[in-house]
């Protein structure tokens, strides 16, 4: 699949996010962990925001001046009903030239369905984003080598892929972050969370 269908593929849940009923502390508590680590609380992305607004409403009620970016139609049309004093980017984030300096970057269950051959670039473009001391969190898959897999377990069709924590963490290293957190938050699902930050 490639990025404009998993958008569509969004696309189709984007009402059920939005909804009342979706688990607004998911991932809250990964987000609070990563905030800590931060001396300064200016500016603030969300990359694959969605329509929920859960984690866009936390970095609001820590001052952060916040954007959100997400590459399906619909999650941001929803976005923006919810938060309109926010700055949204209806993009895929492979091809936004618009990053600048951020203290926090959070692409919480988002990047892992970029193409495979886009995982590290886009990687590296995001933690060349941050502000010295930024902290950047994001999930990935646990594994321990590269993979890419589609499957429908949401639903509708859906692409992933992942580094694998080896590379993952040399690529952290690599460009000017240290890893200060790792965890199976949901084990034993092979769900992956990653705080890295800019030295």
């Amino acid at each position: 699949m490639n990025p404009g269908e998993v958008a569509r593929s969004y696309d189709q849940l984007a009402e059920q996010w939005n909804s009342d009923s979706y688990p607004r502390d998911y991932g809250v508590k990964q987000h609070e962990r990563a905030i800590a680590f931060l001396k300064e609380k200016r500016t603030a992305l969300d990359i694959g925001c969605g329509s929920s607004g859960r984690i866009i409403d936390l970095l609001m009620s820590h001052g952060f001046d916040v954007e959100g970016l997400d590459f399906s139609r619909r999650m941001i049309e929803l976005a923006r009903m919810r938060h309109p004093s926010v700055t949204f980017h209806h993009v895929d984030i492979c091809e936004w030239a618009g990053l600048r300096k951020y203290d926090f970057i959070s692409a919480w269950d988002s990047i892992w369905h970029l193409p495979l051959v886009n995982q590290e670039p886009v990687l590296r473009k995001i933690m060349q984003s941050l502000a010295p001391g930024g902290v950047f969190i994001f999930t990935t898959g646990g594994l321990d080598a590269p993979s890419e897999k589609v499957d429908s377990a949401m639903g509708p069709q859906m692409y992933y892929s992942v580094l694998g924590i080896p590379n993952t963490l040399k690529l952290i290293s690599e460009s000017g972050c240290v890893c200060r957190h790792l965890e199976y938050d949901q084990y034993p699902e092979l769900h992956l969370c990653i705080i890295a930050q800019r030295a």
